[in-house]
């Protein structure tokens, strides 16, 4: 019986080929591990310089400030309302425009109060003919009355000798008596005329003062309000409801308010010195306006936890107005020699903020730094930069330290303005 051979089993043959795969890859990874790592050291970066934008670190007086956003008030507002009653007959004003201090605002039908004050003239002159004819008549009653005691002192020697009646005698003593009582009377008429032309020196000025309340004026110096009542209308004596309000305008308050852990700060600084503050209107190309702070509150509102406070500011060209809202920047202190810096220039790494400077070769260092006060434009920086040294502000993420950098022919903007 003849055998015929069995095929040979495939296994074996792929264990063949992967065993052949394993090694050359093996061969590969331990060629490609002694390859050299590249070189990220200065000799290999780019010899061309990297375009960057710098400015320039600056030494400058720099204020520290409490901001805050404030309403402009009035320095004084005035309700304008009649003192007496009447008729307006005229309104010399336009509502809306500026008034001076003493200038007529309105009216008021006179006619009243001229006949009031004339009647107090009549009863002054009547009061002081009075006065006259008591004066006249008591010294027509004294000459009797001295004639009388006289008459009555020779008959009391003759009526105790029998001479004079005893009817007779009481006649003459009745008639000293009744002198002595015309006296009196007209001593009490001098005094009450005399009150009476007090009365009528009173009801002259008091009609005088009520003719002169017939004119408003105004006043103070200040800008009218809506016009409330109009010429003709009847008002009455110092009715509710103003005629006119005037608010002074210059100088303006500007009225804000701070936290209470600001406190202990701004007594210690006022006791020093005037502070200054700024109100700027927002988003609006006005310069900002300089005052100074002019009060500050007897207690902290307890709801909110916050002062309040005013700064007073000359306001002629009446930038300020009423109502307004501005931003405040109050100044606390000021840091004489201050390194600034734009705020662009300082960068954050994990080791903290940092700057690149430009050195003097045109190469690229960094240093730590620490920051301060800062706003839109400036930076503090309290160590690590001195002034004059030139910053990279823009092209941060294409330079390392020890490149080579080439100054941009166009500034930011923001950059000149920071310097």
């Amino acid at each position: 019986m003849t055998m015929i051979p069995s095929a040979p089993s495939p296994a074996p043959i792929q264990r063949g080929y992967y065993s052949i795969f394993f090694i050359s890859f093996c061969i590969l990874f331990i060629s490609g591990c002694h390859q050299e790592a590249p070189d990220h050291s200065a000799a290999t970066m780019p010899k061309e310089a990297v375009p960057v934008r710098i400015a320039t670190a600056i030494e400058k007086e720099v204020p520290v400030e409490l901001l805050s956003i404030g309403s402009v008030e009035p320095f004084s507002s005035i309700a304008v309302k009649a003192q007496v009653s009447g008729i307006i007959t005229k309104v010399w004003f336009n509502e809306g425009e500026e008034v001076q201090e003493g200038q007529t605002l309105f009216s008021i039908d006179a006619r009243p109060y001229e006949v009031a004050l004339n009647q107090a003239h009549a009863d002054l002159a009547k009061s002081q003919a009075q006065l006259e004819v008591a004066h006249a008549n008591l010294v027509r009653n004294q000459v009797q009355l001295e004639n009388a005691r006289a008459e009555f002192q020779r008959n009391s020697n003759l009526l105790s000798r029998g001479v004079v009646t005893r009817e007779e005698f009481d006649r003459i003593s009745t008639n000293s008596k009744s002198f002595e009582a015309a006296v009196k009377a007209d001593e009490a008429a001098i005094k009450s005329a005399s009150a009476a032309i007090l009365g009528a020196s009173a009801a002259i000025e008091r009609a005088r003062i009520e003719l002169g309340y017939c004119t408003i004026r105004a006043p103070l110096t200040g800008k009218t309000g809506s016009l409330i009542i109009h010429g003709g209308n009847l008002i009455k004596a110092n009715d509710t409801e103003a005629l006119v309000m005037i608010y002074q305008v210059d100088p303006i308050y500007v009225a804000f308010t701070l936290p209470e852990r600001n406190l202990p700060d701004l007594q210690q600084s006022m006791a020093e010195k005037t502070l200054e503050v700024s109100a700027a209107i927002p988003n609006t190309d006005v310069k900002a306006m300089t005052g100074t702070l002019s009060f500050l509150d007897n207690t902290v509102n307890q709801r909110t936890g916050t002062i309040r406070l005013k700064a007073t500011f000359a306001n002629p060209d009446r930038i300020l107005w009423p109502g307004q809202f501005v931003t405040v920047n109050l100044v606390v202190s000021r840091i004489p020699h201050a390194v600034v810096v734009p705020p662009q220039a300082v960068q954050t790494g994990q080791a903290g903020s940092y700057v690149y400077v430009v050195k003097e070769d045109s190469t690229v260092e960094m240093h730590p730094v620490k920051t301060g006060l800062s706003r839109e434009t400036w930076m503090v920086i309290e160590e690590g930069v001195k002034p004059g040294e030139k910053l990279i502000t823009d092209g941060h993420v294409r330079v390392a330290p020890g490149m080579r950098v080439k100054i941009a022919d166009v500034p930011r903007p923001d950059e000149e303005a920071a310097n």
